[in-house]
């Protein structure tokens, strides 16, 4: 990895997955603990939590979490595959190679959402899924890069895909 170049993860999903919740490209402390939303301060685990009914999920195990989170049919994954970045910042991202977005949506038949989290995925994954079938919704960054907005707020916001769930 002598360029910096930082890889996505493999895609989060089930066949019963009905939001599919897209990041950018995973950060320095998920990429060291080869998980999703490593970071301490990233409040992704919290918001996600709220959406699925479990308050305390961001404390259960890695791997519980990713099961509870299949089993109430939502998958994770990101807008890019593959970019050179220092650091964290999705501002830092230079050399970016898109994500097979469409390809993978297609393979889900119970689609109904995909959710962006933060600005650069949607702006992005917008772009992406353009033509997609399926409900495209922004959300606040769960990332700590992102304070502007206070937790309660992003919950709020977060909370509106509970409709998809039904």
């Amino acid at each position: 990895m002598t360029d910096g170049r930082k890889f996505a993860f493999a895609p989060c999903v089930a066949p019963g997955t009905r939001i599919l919740v897209l990041g950018t490209l995973p950060g320095e402390a998920s990429l060291a603990a080869a998980r999703y939303y490593a970071h301490p301060q990233n409040q992704f685990w919290r918001l996600i939590g709220a959406v699925i009914g479990r308050e305390d999920f961001a404390a259960r195990d890695y791997d519980a979490r990713l099961a509870a989170l299949l089993g109430a049919g939502i998958g994770l994954w990101d807008t890019i595959a593959s970019a050179v970045r220092r650091g964290s910042l999705d501002a830092a991202i230079r050399e970016a190679e898109h994500a097979p977005l469409t390809e993978l949506i297609a393979t889900l038949p119970a689609l109904r959402a995909v959710a962006f989290n933060g600005r650069t995925s949607a702006k992005i994954g917008r772009r992406l899924l353009a033509d997609a079938p399926v409900r495209l919704v922004d959300l606040p960054s769960s990332s700590p890069a992102h304070a502007s907005m206070s937790f309660a707020e992003k919950r709020r916001r977060w909370l509106e895909l509970q409709e998809f769930l039904r």
